[in-house]
């Protein structure tokens, strides 16, 4: 599985949140399936997301500005949340 591509397609065929807010907010309300963080997020944010035993989190191999450009955003990405994979195969990392 390439996860960049399989990112992309999740973005365009699933529900992700992009941003420590809507990724806090998905993750609060119950809908975050999985998130993705970007290998510089910030510790605070770090620090919230440990306390998530039963949420899968998985650290994106790169900055922030990386993690936006896969997302096809012009500004930095530092987490996102996927409430729902749509086509992709992304969450096949929960099994890995």
């Amino acid at each position: 599985m390439d996860f960049e591509t399989s990112l992309r397609r999740a973005i365009k065929t699933g529900a992700v949140k992009k941003g420590q807010n809507a990724t806090k907010k998905s993750i609060e309300s119950g809908a975050a399936e999985m998130v993705v963080m970007a290998e510089n997020c910030p510790e605070e944010f770090r620090t919230y997301l440990e306390g998530k035993e039963d949420l899968f989190i998985h650290t994106f191999k790169g900055s922030s500005m990386a993690l936006g450009k896969t997302c096809g955003q012009p500004y930095m990405v530092s987490a996102l949340a996927i409430e729902s994979a749509g086509e992709s195969d992304i969450m096949t990392l929960k099994r890995a």
